[in-house]
């Protein structure tokens, strides 16, 4: 690409779901960033666009002021349950379908951006934004994620390390759960225990290879 995106053509870019890199536009719109290479139509229905590797990299790099949707003013830009939140989204069929659309499309950006299509290791975006991957794959798979007042439920949180998230969970079993499900999704996890407090968590990092 040789020339920057246009103001309006950067507006859609920024307007991308943080998570899964789906485009909001009008056709023309949409149909500039797929010729500059920045976008691309998903050839199953209902053929959404979204960015690619390049349009991504334009999205990080450089952010410019986003223009505030009715979607985004009203709370619409999906974020992941990390636990423990005082104003979680509800739970039932709409958080359920956001939650599996969001998995997949993760999915769609692991096998866009590694070199050989692979989507069972973690990509570039889950790396910068650890606890939301972590906390996405964990509610993709139906783990209840701990309520603003409960012990029970995952908890997903950062640490001082880099490249590696806490996850806690009350429940033994369910704390095995949550790093079968990681491992399963393309993290290194390791159980730790707590030295003052004697309770157990884990420590999960993406896989590199």
């Amino acid at each position: 690409m040789t020339r920057p995106p246009t103001a309006a053509q950067r507006r859609v870019i920024d307007g991308a779901d943080p998570v899964t890199g789906r485009l909001r536009g009008t056709e023309a719109q949409l149909a500039a960033l797929v010729k500059r290479g920045l976008a691309f139509r998903h050839p199953r229905p209902p053929h959404d666009h979204f960015l690619t590797p390049t349009g991504h990299r334009i999205r990080e790099a450089e952010p410019a002021p986003p223009a505030q949707t009715e979607d985004t003013a009203a709370g619409g830009v999906f974020a992941a349950r990390t636990g423990g939140e005082e104003d979680a989204p509800r739970s039932g069929p709409t958080r359920l379908r956001e939650v599996r659309g969001a998995w997949q499309g993760l999915l769609e950006l692991r096998r866009m951006t590694s070199t050989d299509g692979a989507v069972d290791r973690p990509c570039g975006w889950e790396r910068t934004h650890l606890v939301q991957a972590a906390a996405l794959a964990l509610e993709a798979a139906g783990h209840p994620p701990a309520g603003p007042d409960s012990a029970d439920g995952y908890r997903v949180r950062a640490t001082p390390q880099p490249e590696a998230v806490a996850v806690h969970e009350s429940d033994g079993a369910r704390l095995r759960a949550c790093a079968a499900t990681l491992e399963a999704a393309g993290w290194q996890v390791g159980e730790h225990t707590e030295p003052r407090t004697r309770a157990r968590y884990l420590l999960a990092s993406p896989r590199r290879a």
